[in-house]
């Protein structure tokens, strides 16, 4: 989530805007977001509606058995259809800034990969 943070302004300068999700409270994500310094909306999704309409919610696998959502990056254009999606079931693999935004020019921006 930090390697996301520093590099907003290259997903700025594209017009993509970063967004987290988590089943977190609003209050929990708040103080996340202090405590790290992300500058990037955190959304909260305690009764796991969207988290389950993206297919991602982690049944038990959160603290004390609670359930979690998958980690997962979406490309989602301004109609709402998802362009690309990057899945995974290890909480510690994530898709790097640079896959995303290589992601973007190549399958959405029609442009070359910086």
């Amino acid at each position: 989530m930090r390697s996301f943070q520093l590099k907003l302004p290259e997903f700025w300068a594209r017009g993509i805007r970063v967004v987290a999700i988590s089943v977190d409270s609003p209050e929990i994500n708040r103080g996340h977001r202090k405590k790290m310094g992300f500058s990037y909306t955190f959304l909260s999704d305690p009764k796991t509606e969207t988290i389950r309409r993206y297919d991602l919610l982690h049944a038990g696998a959160g603290p004390k058995r609670t359930d979690i959502a998958r980690p997962a990056e979406f490309l989602i254009d301004p109609t709402g259809t998802v362009r690309w999606v990057n899945l995974t079931e290890n909480i510690g693999v994530r898709a790097r800034p640079e896959q995303v935004l290589q992601a973007f020019d190549e399958h959405i921006h029609n442009t070359p990969a910086r």
